[in-house]
Formats: structure tokens, C-alpha cells, sequence
């Protein structure tokens, strides 16, 4: 009997592990698209005639509407069940605002497409993160998070390379957006198939965690504060591609190529740390707090080397937070509140990115130094909130 109970969680580690990799597929494409395009909306409102502080609300008011639809996106799923037709539907709008931009001849035209397009990815990602959750618990939570995010990277980091390599041939924004069409189609084709092969994820998982289901603990809030905090001090990248370009300080063409640096970092950081997380816990994700500190001053105050050492800072950070974030929050909550739990957890966090973001945008237009100094402060707020909840938490 034991033999076969062995051969039952082989089996179902081998299904959850296909499953994590086919939804990295979809990541894959989808960051693809979005990634590329995220690369230079900074610059391309900036060419339409929107100022610095345009730029920050929009990307910060675009993270705020996606955040803040996860709640009843997230609650919805738990409430129906109906994971698959929520995340399909999501990723659908999300895909598809992208290509749409070519259109855009307005910085206004732009700014709803951009909303809409995090509208759809806020719609599609506390539903797909709780169906991830139930088959990352078959290979070590940490682990699985992070191949997952280490795919979604890759994906990141190709597609502001494409958009690079559209400038070097001479082509447009219109081009660039255009040609992120291709790995738009192929995240919906992705998608569907995995909607094919694995119609109830939740039958991956082997053995959830015994957690109280009626709520949310103690220990989830701490940890939210902490990482609003952190959220809060984390620059978007339009406004980091827009000081480039306004300062002149990374070559037009070099911008998406700088991001993909991030990305392709990120996708490194996202399977070390998430491997670090499985054996030590949330220790790792203070220690990347502290490393990703420091990307503000390099970016906003360094030259072009500056620029780039402070992208893979920045790249650390995300790659640590996508990827231990995700992690913690499964070992914290019933299955059958994660889809709840995913989603208040990203609508704060959301919206403390837009409050910081917007102000952010203000802040450059007064002063960098005053934007480096509130970036760097919040971030190490997070620290001994981080501290505090490895301390009472016992899961993570």
C-alpha cells in the first residue's frame, strides 16, 4: 500500500509540475506582449505629449484599476468556481489592448488602452495564482512560484528585445506594437489548451495545508502592510523609461534592451530566492528588500552604466517579490480562501504602487533626489514588518 501511495504523489507531482509549465507557457506569451509593450509606453506618451506627471498617474492609475478589480475578481472565483472562464476571459482583454495601441494617436487614446490592458491582467491573476497554488504544494511552494515567474521573465525579457529589434530596423512604435499581435494570438491558443487538459487544477493538490478557512489570519495583514510598503517605494518602469529619455541619458533604442536586462534578471532572481524560500523562509525576501533598495539612485541618478546596474537591482527585487510573494501567501491560506486571499492581498498592494507612483511622477517634476529619498525610505520600512511576520509565522 505504501508503494502505491508513493507512486500516487509521484504521479500527481508529475501532473502539477506539467501544469506549473504549461501556465509558464502562457506567461511566457502574455509577458511577451505586454513586457514589450510596457518597454516603451514611457516614451511613446511622452511622443504623443503627455509630461512626467502624466506619465506616473497613468502607469500608476493603470496599476491601481488592475489591482483593485483582483478583489471581486478574486472573490468571484471562490465564490462560482468558475476559475478557468474568469482567467481566459481576463487574459483575452489583456492580450488584446496591446495590439490596439498601434491605433492610439492620442496620449489619451494611449492611457485608456494601457488601463485596459492591466484591467485584464487584473482580472486573470489572483484566479490563475490560486490555480497554481494547488500544484506548487506538489513540488515545494518557493520552487514552483518561482519556475513559474523565471518563465514569465523570459518572456519579459524577449519582448522588449523584439521591440528593440524593430527600432534597429528602422520601424515605428505603430510596428512594434503591431508585431506583439503574434505572441498575443499564441498566449489565447496556449491557454485554451490548457483549459483542455486540466479542467479542475484544484484536484492537484495531494494534501492543503490545515489552516483555519473562515478568514483571513493575523499574520496575512502583517504581511500585506509590509509589502504595500514596499510596493509604494518601486518605480515604474514608464516613468524610469521616460527619465531616460528626457535626460538622454540610455539612447532611445537601448531603453527596451535596459528593460529586458531587468527582466532577464528577474527571471534569475525569481528561481533562486523561490529556491532559497523553500529551505529558509521569508528571510530571503528581506534580504532582497535590502538589495533592491538601492536601484533609485543608480537609475534616476547615474549615467548610463548607473542606469543599467540599477535595472538589475530593480530586476532583483521584482524577481524575489513575484515569486516568494505568491509563495507565502499559499502556505498562509485554505484553499478555499486563496482566491480571496490573492486577490485583497494584490489590490493593496495596488493600490499603495499607485499612490507611490503618482506621487513619484510629482515628486520628478520637483525634485529627483526627493523621489530617490521616498523611493529608498518606504522600501526599508518593509523590513521590520518583514521581520515581524518571520517571527510569528510558522508556515512560511
Amino acid at each position: 500500500m505504501e508503494t502505491n501511495s508513493d507512486d500516487n504523489r509521484s504521479d500527481n507531482g508529475r501532473r502539477a509540475m506539467r501544469f506549473i509549465l504549461l501556465m509558464g507557457v502562457v506567461s511566457l506569451f502574455a509577458d511577451m506582449t505586454h513586457e514589450g509593450a510596457r518597454s516603451i509606453t514611457g516614451p511613446f506618451m511622452a511622443l504623443l505629449g503627455a509630461n512626467a506627471t502624466i506619465v506616473g498617474f497613468v502607469a500608476g492609475f493603470g496599476e491601481l484599476v488592475g489591482y483593485l478589480l483582483r478583489l471581486p475578481s478574486g472573490y468571484l472565483s471562490d465564490r462560482t468556481g468558475k476559475y478557468w472562464t474568469i482567467t481566459i476571459i481576463g487574459y483575452v482583454i489583456n492580450m488584446m489592448a496591446v495590439p490596439l495601441l498601434a491605433l492610439a494617436e492620442r496620449w489619451e487614446v494611449a492611457a485608456l488602452l494601457i488601463i485596459a490592458e492591466r484591467m485584464g491582467k487584473a482580472i486573470r491573476n489572483p484566479v490563475r495564482d490560486a490555480m497554481l497554488s494547488h500544484a506548487v504544494g506538489e513540488v515545494g511552494r518557493g520552487w514552483g512560484f518561482g519556475l513559474h515567474e523565471a518563465m514569465d521573465q523570459v518572456g519579459a525579457m524577449l519582448g522588449p528585445l523584439i521591440v528593440a529589434a524593430v527600432f534597429y530596423f528602422r520601424g515605428t512604435y505603430q510596428t512594434a506594437f503591431t508585431v506583439l499581435l503574434i505572441p498575443a494570438t499564441l498566449t489565447i491558443g496556449v491557454l485554451l489548451a490548457a483549459r483542455v487538459l486540466y479542467p479542475r487544477p484544484r484536484d492537484l493538490e495531494s494534501a492543503a495545508p490545515d489552516l483555519n478557512a473562515t478568514g483571513l489570519s493575523r499574520v496575512y495583514w502583517l504581511y500585506l502592510g509590509a509589502m504595500v510598503l514596499n510596493a509604494a517605494g518601486y518605480a515604474d518602469f514608464p516613468l524610469i523609461g521616460y527619465h531616460f529619455q528626457k535626460t538622454a541619458s540610455v539612447p532611445m533604442d537601448w531603453i527596451p534592451v535596459f528593460y529586458a536586462v531587468a527582466m532577464g534578471v528577474d527571471a534569475v532572481a525569481a528561481l533562486v530566492f523561490g529556491r532559497l524560500f523553500d529551505r529558509e523562509g521569508l528571510s530571503v525576501l528581506i534580504v532582497s528588500a535590502l538589495i533592491s533598495t538601492f536601484f533609485a539612485p543608480l537609475v534616476f541618478l547615474g549615467g548610463f552604466y548607473g542606469g543599467l546596474a540599477g535595472m538589475a537591482l530593480w530586476g532583483v527585487g521584482m524577481g524575489a517579490q513575484e515569486s516568494i510573494m505568491r509563495a507565502a501567501i499559499a502556505g498562509m491560506i485554505s484553499a478555499q480562501k486563496r482566491g480571496t486571499a490573492y486577490g485583497v492581498f494584490n489590490t493593496g498592494y495596488g493600490l499603495f504602487w499607485f499612490l507611490g507612483s503618482a506621487l513619484m511622477g510629482v515628486l520628478y517634476d520637483w525634485s529627483i533626489p526627493a523621489l530617490v529619498t521616498f523611493s529608498m525610505l518606504l522600501q526599508l520600512a518593509s523590513v521590520p514588518l518583514l521581520i515581524r511576520v518571520k517571527k510569528e509565522a510558522g508556515v512560511v
